[in-house]
């Protein structure tokens, strides 16, 4: 699923015996912008209505906000990583 086979950016060489898998990479940035997300929409949420701001809206901002934020940044991690390339990836399943 990567893309730098497709955009001329992978040589095709296995990734270093010392690199993350793919998938815990990707889930220790899920976890990472989890929080990120969840705080910057809470912030953007609570600049948008000032002193009309209500407790469920503020935290259905944050949760929107954590959701998109680590969909996100998980998707780019899989298809820009040069760790997630398929070869890599059938490395590490053996």
């Amino acid at each position: 699923m990567a893309l730098r086979r497709l955009l001329g950016w992978s040589d095709g060489e296995l990734m270093r015996s010392d690199s993350k898998p793919c998938s815990r990479l990707m889930r220790q940035t899920a976890a990472i912008c989890t929080v990120g997300g969840g705080l910057g929409f809470w912030v953007l949420c609570r600049m948008h209505y000032g002193p009309r701001i209500t407790v469920p809206r503020s935290l259905r901002w944050a949760a929107c906000g954590a959701v998109s934020v680590s969909s996100t940044s998980t998707l780019l991690v899989r298809l820009f990583s040069p760790e997630c390339e398929p070869q890599n990836i059938a490395a590490y399943d053996k």
